[in-house]
């Protein structure tokens, strides 16, 4: 860990050990939970408690500061799922990424964007560790501002130096569930004009699959991305999701974009896979971290794997 961040975060990390050490069922790779119970005061003596909200786990979240969808949707999922076979006592802690200028309209806006998300990143890390998450999720569609899978996991590998912790990303997530399914023929669903739904399809391709159809619904600031309906959603995946297309399933990118309402609506009638980002990051970090029960409230991908 950064020596800074080390210092940002001894109260909770200084000699802490990991409480679970395994390999990620997903991932293939070491997965560290560290230990975040404290003794609040003396007065309650030398016993070790944990949060008392969120004791079963901590999750950091980074998203754009103009994003207002991501958190919601995954508390929504985590309510929908109360009770100890559930993610009671699972948690989430937000830190904006500073996004001043979320003007995406034009190439040039693209890249201000970019250089905005990317230099305000290592200041929310720092902010999320300050509650002592015990795995970060990285809320934000990094094939939006980067195009091509290498020099995505480039820099999310260089983000990943800012901590220690474990990270769930969209294209880990995403090729994951896609695989689970047998998937290769999928059709894409954005909020992002030309430039940036190319760069997501050529993600896609990178990742070894073939995008049969893509809808970009151009919005060209990241605020207003909110603010696409349900029923244009809605439409867009009937569009797709012809006998022509042949879809092994449909993926939704963006975070700011919600998908939720409408996998659950379309799924049982299409009897496709919808992947939306919030819900399949969310899965993949639950899995990651030891959550193995089926879970309501965001789509096939949740109760079936």
């Amino acid at each position: 860990m950064d020596p800074q961040l080390r210092r940002l975060t001894n109260t909770y990390y200084e000699g802490a050990v990991a409480d679970k050490s395994r390999v990620g069922p997903l991932s293939n790779k070491p997965v560290k939970i560290p230990d975040v119970s404290l003794t609040p005061t003396p007065e309650l003596g030398p016993v070790a408690y944990p949060d008392a909200r969120s004791f079963r786990q901590r999750f950091g979240l980074l998203v754009p500061a103009t994003n207002t969808t991501m958190e919601h949707e995954l508390w929504s999922i985590i309510f929908a799922n109360p009770g100890a076979k559930g993610l009671a006592g699972v948690g989430l802690h937000t830190s904006p990424v500073l996004t001043p200028r979320p003007d995406v309209s034009s190439a040039k806006g693209i890249e201000e964007y970019r250089q905005q998300f990317l230099n305000g990143v290592e200041s929310a890390i720092k902010t999320a560790l300050l509650a002592a998450p015990q795995y970060m999720i990285m809320g934000m569609s990094l094939e939006h501002i980067i195009s091509g899978i290498e020099p995505i996991r480039t820099t999310m590998a260089q983000m990943e130096k800012y901590c220690s912790l474990s990270w769930a990303t969209w294209h880990d997530a995403a090729k994951v569930a896609l695989d689970s399914y047998g998937a290769r023929r999928i059709g894409l669903l954005t909020p992002f004009e030309q430039v940036g739904n190319t760069s997501a399809a050529r993600m896609f391709q990178d990742l070894g699959y073939e995008v049969v159809a893509s809808v970009g619904f151009a919005c060209g600031n990241t605020q207003h991305i909110a603010h696409i309906p349900d029923w244009a959603k809605e439409k867009a995946v009937m569009e797709m999701a012809t006998a022509n297309n042949r879809l092994d399933a449909i993926v939704q990118c963006g975070t700011n974009m919600g998908m939720i309402n409408v996998t659950q609506k379309l799924e049982p009638l299409l009897d496709i896979p919808i992947l939306g980002i919030n819900a399949v990051c969310l899965w993949y970090a639950l899995r990651e971290s030891g959550f193995t029960g089926p879970l309501n409230g965001g789509g096939r991908l949740l109760r079936e794997f």
